[in-house]
């Protein structure tokens, strides 16, 4: 029975890249028949663009921060307010993870526009 499920998770992850690159590819070719310039194949790659692995660690860095806060938060809300431990903890360390990913998109966002 576990043999099935791997084997249906792969089939299912093979099928999802095989669809995603051939009708990319038909959409291309279709755009290169008409005639459309090749440079919409490239968008998103602006020179002025944050380099990628600053994106990564600052998100990265944000998200950490926020489950600590929020471990922290969930043992300050487990022993002062006499929350349950299983609804403080896991509540405040999404709660936080979320706020700090949050956070990393604005900042994101405000370093592409300076560079």
């Amino acid at each position: 029975m576990e043999v099935l499920v791997f084997i249906s998770l792969f089939l299912v992850i093979f099928g999802i890249c095989y669809l995603y690159f051939s009708t990319r590819n038909k959409e291309r070719m279709a755009l290169i028949e008409k005639g459309a310039d090749a440079s919409i194949f490239v968008k998103g790659k602006r020179e002025k663009a944050a380099p990628f692995w600053k994106i990564l660690i600052l998100n990265l860095a944000l998200l950490l921060m926020g489950i600590g806060a929020g471990v922290i938060i969930g043992g300050i809300l487990w022993s002062n307010f006499n929350v349950d431990d299983d609804i403080a903890m896991p509540g405040s360390i999404f709660l936080m993870a979320g706020t700090g990913l949050l956070i990393g998109f604005f900042l994101t966002k405000k370093l592409d526009r300076e560079e």
